[in-house]
């Protein structure tokens, strides 16, 4: 069974790397990536996934705004340059928290 993901950053290379990292492993399927938290939101209006790689700083609507939003969230694994936000990581259940280098 293959894993559902998606990509939500504003970097298109941060994009670019957790794609070419997920491309390794037969178990999870990259069903699409996005520049913004406004436009993953809508698409998952529509569409069910496993797991969300998460910037938290992005532009028009911050990861964990975003995740506060969802209904029914999947899991989620934060990818992000600021330690800060990890307690509020895992208080909002996420079940990794990626530092970007």
């Amino acid at each position: 069974m293959k894993h559902k993901c998606i990509i939500v950053d504003d970097e298109p290379l941060a994009r670019a790397l957790i794609a070419s990292h997920l491309a390794n492993f037969e178990n999870f399927e990259l069903v699409d990536s996005f520049e913004n938290a406004l436009k993953a939101y809508s698409f998952l209006e529509h569409n069910a996934v496993d797991l969300v790689f998460l910037d938290i700083e992005m532009p028009l609507l911050k990861g964990n705004d975003f995740l506060k939003k969802l209904k029914n969230p999947p899991k989620v694994i934060f990818t992000t340059a600021y330690r800060e936000y990890a307690i509020e990581g895992y208080e909002l259940n996420v079940i990794d928290y990626l530092l970007k280098p």
